[in-house]
């Protein structure tokens, strides 16, 4: 680990043509950090301004849609609720559709730490990791939102009208799709993890039964509710996702065998 950390706080800019590393200082490594968040949040600001003309759509058509299919109401219980919903709507969306920009300039201040030869595959490392992710968001919205809406629907007498306040609905929904995108990344966190030695297939395996109760704890945190339907629905994907990802780092680990001793050379 300290030798990935000092590896990282010596190599952070690399010449374009000849690739050579040139050394950075403790302010040097902060300042391209302030504009790596800089980047990410322009990103997220455009990505708000595309969703802001299409608030009606995504709030009407994509968060009401759902909740409609079970037969389920919504309804304001504040005189700014409608407000604020946009506003949570847009805001949440933005981040969601600009994760793409956000996850490549990470994977560029991070690349320090990587080897010359996988910091080319910069591009490919990020549209997998956008793939997991927005995976995740459709599960959570095709598979786990459906199903826990029908739960909620169908649970109870018929001597109770279910009108479901619309801000805590959006904020329900926008929760768990978010979740679920950033639960499905746990492949390629695995995979950066074991690329810096954090992370071992025995390790993984050794404590599987440990990391199934995290997952189970994971899933009771990240769902927005406190029923054991939508924590399951998580937490099965989770194990699944854990089972793949021993997969991925030891796949991770025999790449790094077999560069090594070309590196040594």
């Amino acid at each position: 680990m300290q030798s990935v950390l000092a590896k990282f706080l010596r190599t952070s800019k690399t010449d374009a043509g000849e690739g050579d590393s040139q050394e950075m200082s403790f302010l040097e490594h902060l300042e391209e950090l302030r504009w790596t968040i800089l980047k990410a949040v322009l990103g997220i600001l455009a990505g708000a301004i595309v969703c802001g003309i299409y608030a009606d759509f995504i709030v009407q058509t994509l968060l009401l849609h759902p909740l409609k299919s079970v037969g389920l109401k919504a309804q304001v219980l504040s005189p700014y609720g409608i407000v604020m919903l946009y506003m949570e709507a847009v805001l949440i969306c933005s981040v969601i559709v600009s994760m793409p920009n956000t996850l490549f300039w990470l994977w560029r201040f991070v690349s320090p730490g990587l080897m010359p030869s996988e910091r080319r595959y910069i591009s490919a490392i990020v549209f997998f990791t956008s793939l997991c992710f927005f995976g995740g968001v459709a599960f959570g919205y095709f598979i786990v939102l459906p199903t826990s809406l029908n739960f909620f629907a169908h649970f109870g007498t018929a001597n109770i009208d279910l009108n479901i306040a619309i801000d805590r609905y959006v904020s329900f929904v926008l929760a768990l799709i978010l979740g679920a995108g950033l639960i499905f990344e746990l492949p390629m966190v695995t995979y950066f993890l074991s690329k810096m030695g954090l992370l071992t297939p025995a390790f993984m395996r050794h404590y599987r039964r440990h990391a199934f109760v995290a997952i189970l704890i994971v899933s009771a945190i990240v769902t927005p509710t406190p029923d054991i339907v939508t924590q399951v629905l998580l937490a099965v994907p989770m194990i699944l996702l854990y089972e793949a990802s021993i997969l991925v780092s030891k796949l991770s680990q025999k790449k790094n065998q077999d560069i090594m001793p070309e590196g040594q050379s």
